[in-house]
């Protein structure tokens, strides 16, 4: 009864092979249906989310000395970014039995459970660093989604097993909580988002790793139909629920480019230097991440403390808007990227340092212009104190 009734819906039945075979030779208009869908499913579920935030009194914690906003607004954008890009995975999965999605997803539920807890009431760093190390071991262990060599960087190359594994684990925590740190003001963490995915969906797409470049165009369509409605003045956020979501995503999709265009026996990559790329596509939450710590313990501070000294906030400072603010930094963004591509031939250690050392001179430039400004004047000793 049991095998009849699973034959009697199987795909012919159901008339998915016909649509297969329709995408096969229209695949432009495969991908642009599932961006579409993707962005439709997100901008029509953010209405909905509105209502029940306003009505349930979800605002965004409006004393808290970050934020940007003087009046509450609802953080649970997030929720719709996962539900389309669950939804829409789902539904890609049963036209393509071969799409890779299952162990994403189920880390991507257990992030999104702590991520939706953390916008709705709070939870403490410890709770959130042992969940997110649950969702990396998911994602390498079982997702066997991993490094496997530091591609000459430090005149390292392949990694034992074990060591490949724990600087996965590290990786992933570190780009999940940087993608978290950059959502500071309207915008930002969704257009970053939106660009990351979709140069990888790009970089995928020449490579012909279809089903990857496929995941990316999901997340970017989410994030499209999230950010009409979070574009300054912003009226919702995407909370630790988004940004910790596409974190996730951007991090797996990097570590599937790296490992997809290293160097082995039977040829060589379709892409060189895919480490530095990588790093150049998710510079932004990267060095603003790093730089935040390093200023935070060079002061005594914990690096997991808070304050208004990132990038986006520096930059406010000087008398952009939100909108502003997020444009020069998609702009640097694409430099880095621009400067990646031309240049591939460099080798990644080489490339790393000259991306961090763009990001650096423009982080000294904003510096200069701050002093400037508060001391009313221009004067070479802006540069150094």
């Amino acid at each position: 009864m049991l095998t009849t009734l699973l034959v009697a819906i199987d795909a012919d039945a159901l008339g998915l092979n016909s649509i297969m075979d329709f995408f096969y030779h229209y695949q432009v208009a495969y991908y642009l249906c599932i961006l579409g869908f993707a962005t439709l499913l997100s901008a029509i579920a953010i209405p909905s989310i509105l209502h029940v935030a306003r009505a349930r009194h979800l605002y965004d914690d409006i004393g808290h000395f970050r934020k940007q906003h003087d009046h509450g607004i609802p953080r649970l954008g997030g929720v719709a970014i996962f539900v389309s890009f669950a939804v829409t995975a789902l539904a890609v999965s049963l036209i393509d039995k071969n799409f890779p999605i299952i162990y994403i997803l189920i880390a991507s539920i257990v992030l999104f459970i702590m991520g939706l807890k953390d916008d709705l009431s709070g939870v403490n760093f410890s709770t959130k660093f042992l969940v997110q190390f649950i969702v990396a071991l998911i994602l390498v262990v079982l997702g066997d989604i991993r490094l496997t060599s530091m591609y000459g960087v430090f005149g390292i190359y392949d990694l034992p097993l074990v060591m490949g594994s724990a600087l996965t684990v590290i990786v992933i925590i570190m780009i999940i909580n940087a993608f978290n740190l950059i959502d500071g003001i309207d915008g930002l963490a969704g257009v970053t988002g939106i660009m990351v995915n979709g140069i990888f969906a790009i970089l995928f797409l020449y490579t012909k790793h279809y089903e990857l470049a496929v995941i990316s165009l999901i997340l970017v369509g989410a994030i499209i139909g999230f950010l009409r409605y979070n574009i300054s003045p912003a009226q919702i956020f995407m909370g630790d629920t988004g940004s910790l979501f596409i974190g996730l995503i951007s991090v797996v999709m990097a570590i599937k480019f790296i490992e997809l265009n290293k160097f082995s026996t039977p040829g060589v990559p379709q892409i060189y230097s895919a480490p530095a790329l990588t790093v150049a596509i998710m510079v932004g939450p990267i060095f603003d991440t790093m730089r935040v710590f390093f200023v935070r313990i060079m002061s005594g501070s914990s690096p997991f403390s808070a304050d208004r000294n990132h990038i986006h906030h520096r930059i406010l400072r000087l008398g952009f808007n939100h909108t502003q603010t997020t444009l020069i930094l998609a702009g640097l963004n694409l430099v880095s990227v621009a400067f990646a591509l031309m240049f591939s031939t460099l080798g990644n250690f080489t490339l790393i340092i000259i991306i961090f050392t763009i990001s650096m001179l423009f982080n000294w430039g904003v510096t200069f212009m701050i002093r400037s400004k508060e001391r009313e004047g221009l004067a070479l000793r802006n540069l150094f104190i």
